[in-house]
């Protein structure tokens, strides 16, 4: 009966359910109807240690009970309300968040997820500045909405090229360093003078923001090198533009730290957030305003908004989690774990196995890096990268493979045995596919 059920699963996902980023003939999902903590399975029983965190969102981990029950209450109580309302459980969760973020943010704006936070902090900038450019990474992703999309760096702006005022920049990436650089210091340093010929060339006066994820996460979790993000901050306040900091996916405990940023001497005019604010139990994300810019709008009509804005359930789903993530030390708990296991197993399979080129992050957000030739660099193919994903697949572990990289993202809960359980299973996939 179970092994019906998950059939029925894949007969209708196949029938009627198209899917995003993926060509849709000939696909093969895997059913998952439970979860709890760090472990999913399907129908009949089958379980998979998920070391994906879905989309690198599911921070608290599945079903956790404080989140689920309160949204129960809550829609017991009032399932929905619309935005021109002042409703309790909205303003707790926007204090909750703004407790986290730095001294002068006293305001947040709602929205239904990260991409849209990221059009709502765009045209914040704009307005309040008047200027209309937005500087952003060649590797980033922001998003998949009209701006959004075009702000985002890699390959899937090309098709969507349809948003105004958008220019890009390469930020740092020591491994495969634009800038010829050897140290940290050196790329951080050219990186940052680089930016500044950008913005000489694009024209100071035009620019209303630089958007940078604090730690680029789909792009290949790319720890700041020393100095850059400070250096950022200094080159807008130069030139009187806006600093956005993407935390949509580094956010709340995913590096180990409440927003990533707290830990590179940087503070920025404007902050999206989303994914782990609640773990994804019901969509939101939003921006977390400076009172500078906040208070462009006090006689000024702000023209964005949405109809789910504040969400009741997810509003009551973002007290739960913030008061559960701090009463169980999960943020405290996700370094710890981070530096203590992940970090030091990663960096023991690149020791034993050629094809890990690169170790590197913080937190539960983590990149093994895999390539073919250490000295070349070169990328492990497409081919390897799917016998590598299909041999973690069978042993039980849900991986996050992008281009030639395994990302290691499990929930901030994750417990020394699990991340042991993992990294065997990687062993064991990189000895299999090494020896191809």
């Amino acid at each position: 009966m179970t092994e019906d059920l998950d059939a029925r699963a894949k007969e209708l996902d196949r029938a009627h359910v198209f899917h995003s980023w993926l060509a849709q003939a000939g696909l093969d999902l895997p059913v998952v109807a439970g979860g709890s903590g760090t472990t999913v399975w399907d129908h009949a029983g089958n379980r998979m240690l998920d070391f994906s965190s879905q989309l690198v969102n599911v921070n608290i981990g599945h079903q956790h009970p404080k989140v689920v029950a309160a949204i129960q209450e809550q829609a017991a109580e009032l399932a929905t309300i619309g935005p021109a309302t002042a409703h309790l459980k909205r303003g707790e969760a926007a204090a909750r968040i703004v407790a986290k973020a730095p001294e002068g943010f006293s305001k947040v704006f709602f929205t239904n997820g990260g991409a849209d936070a990221i059009e709502n902090a765009m045209r914040m900038a704009r307005l309040s500045t008047g200027r209309d450019t937005v500087l952003s990474t060649y590797r980033s992703y922001h998003g998949n909405t009209g701006g959004a999309i075009v702000a985002t760096g890699d390959w899937r702006r090309m098709p969507n090229q349809y948003a105004r005022g958008h220019a890009h920049f390469f930020g740092p990436y020591l491994y495969r360093s634009e800038f010829w650089a050897t140290t940290p210091e050196e790329e951080s340093a050219r990186a940052l003078h680089h930016l500044e010929r950008v913005i000489q060339a694009e024209g100071p006066q035009t620019i209303a923001a630089v958007l940078l994820e604090s730690v680029p996460g789909t792009a290949g979790v790319l720890i700041p090198p020393p100095g850059y993000l400070a250096g950022v901050r200094a080159l807008c306040d130069k030139h009187g533009i806006v600093l956005i900091l993407d935390e949509v996916m580094a956010g709340f405990g995913r590096t180990g730290r409440w927003f990533a940023f707290d830990g590179y001497d940087v503070v920025p005019d404007l902050i999206t957030f989303a994914k782990g604010v609640n773990s994804g139990y019901v969509p939101i994300g939003g921006v977390i305003i400076s009172d500078p810019i906040a208070e462009v709008f006090d006689e000024r009509v702000f023209p964005g908004g949405l109809t789910y804005s504040g969400h009741p359930l997810a509003a009551a789903s973002i007290v739960a989690s913030i008061d559960a993530m701090e009463s169980e030390g999960i943020v405290d708990h996700a370094a710890v774990i981070g530096a203590s296991a992940i970090g030091p197993g990663l960096l023991d399979l690149a020791h034993r196995h050629p094809l890990v080129g690169e170790v590197r992050g913080e937190g539960v957000f983590w990149v093994a890096e895999m390539v073919s030739d250490r000295d070349t660099r070169e990328p492990l193919p497409a081919a390897g990268m799917g016998a590598l994903k299909k041999e973690i697949i069978a042993r039980g572990v849900m991986p996050m493979i992008v281009e030639n990289r395994l990302h290691v993202v499990p929930p901030c809960v994750v417990t020394p045995d699990e991340v042991a359980q993992a990294l065997a299973v990687f062993d064991e996939a990189l000895t299999v596919v090494g020896s191809a």
